[in-house]
């Protein structure tokens, strides 16, 4: 009985010695691997200051304001579009709806008018939608809340996320196609498909301490830079999608017809005549913007809803 408790005593001190001997392996392992995180997001941060002091997109339109509205407008804009193909429409747009109540009081017909050219017209009704449910729910004021923000029609998570940080300065991380870029390119080198979450530890280790509004303004602005010398580093993410081909494309139809009727109502003999695409196609398409509220049926006729 004494030998095997002395036995068992000394077993228990060999596992308890094994266990300590392993959390100091580890800490062995982390400390140098932590070590050489934090030089890489330094230089990180350093390659990124330094274009932008030098490079940086500083006469952007929506880089001179802090309103809140005029951030929103510029930030739905943007999604899957190219920087100068908005500057303009950015311009005209604020000229006709200069504030979110009277965006909130236009009809959807006017505000299509005016985005006519940018493409992907949801875009157009969601903004629309959201200044009204702001002017109804907020009082006209854009909310800095996440969650209010993601209750917006339309306001998706890296929407609500932009408004945040370029309208309001708060921290948050930003993961859009020039961030996955920059940070595809410096961490992600020798590794296969990166997923966005993957990307998202990176972004916030690199985000934290640094000023939201200008660190993420540099950071895209690097991002560009990065995908112009590297043949595009986010290939490697997994969600990465190539643009279809606009020439035949849904898109075109839907743009075509929404032209046509924002001269006024057209029954669906009237709008393929004016159009070179197959009737089929027409029919599709004009389905397609209905279930997405942008036209509605009416006494025979279609119109903008």
């Amino acid at each position: 009985m004494c030998i095997f408790a002395v036995a068992l005593s000394a077993c228990s001190h060999s596992a308890a010695s094994r266990a300590v001997a392993l959390r100091d392996t580890e800490k062995t392992h982390t400390v140098p691997l932590m070590r050489v995180l934090e030089k890489k997001i330094r230089a990180f941060r350093s390659s990124v200051w330094s274009y932008w002091k030098e490079n940086g997109r500083h006469d952007l339109p929506w880089r001179k304001t802090k309103d809140p509205y005029r951030i929103l407008v510029s930030e739905v804009m943007l999604q899957q579009t190219q920087v100068p193909r908005v500057i303009e429409k950015y311009k005209e747009f604020l000229k006709a709806f200069p504030t979110i109540r009277t965006l909130a009081k236009a009809s959807l017909s006017d505000v299509l008018k005016v985005w006519s050219g940018m493409g992907y017209n949801r875009r157009a009704k969601f903004l629309r939608d959201a200044a009204i449910s702001i002017v109804q729910n907020h009082k006209g004021r854009i909310p800095n809340d996440l969650v209010a923000l993601r209750s917006l029609p339309g306001i998706g998570a890296y929407t609500a996320s932009a408004v945040r940080v370029f309208a309001f300065n708060l921290p948050d991380v930003l993961i859009e196609t020039n961030v996955r870029a920059a940070i595809i390119h410096h961490f992600f080198t020798h590794t296969g498909k990166v997923s966005d979450s993957m990307a998202h530890v990176y972004a916030a280790k690199a985000a934290e301490g640094q000023d939201p509004r200008r660190w993420h303004a540099a950071l895209m602005d690097y991002g560009v830079h990065i995908k112009k010398l590297h043949q595009n580093p986010t290939r490697k993410s997994l969600h990465y999608l190539m643009q279809s081909q606009f020439e035949g494309s849904m898109r075109q139809v839907r743009g075509a017809i929404l032209k046509i009727l924002n001269a006024g109502p057209h029954g669906d003999i009237a709008i393929s005549k004016k159009l070179s695409f197959e009737g089929s196609k027409v029919r599709k398409a004009l389905t397609s913007l209905a279930r997405d509220g942008l036209v509605r049926a009416q006494k025979g006729s279609w119109q903008i809803a």
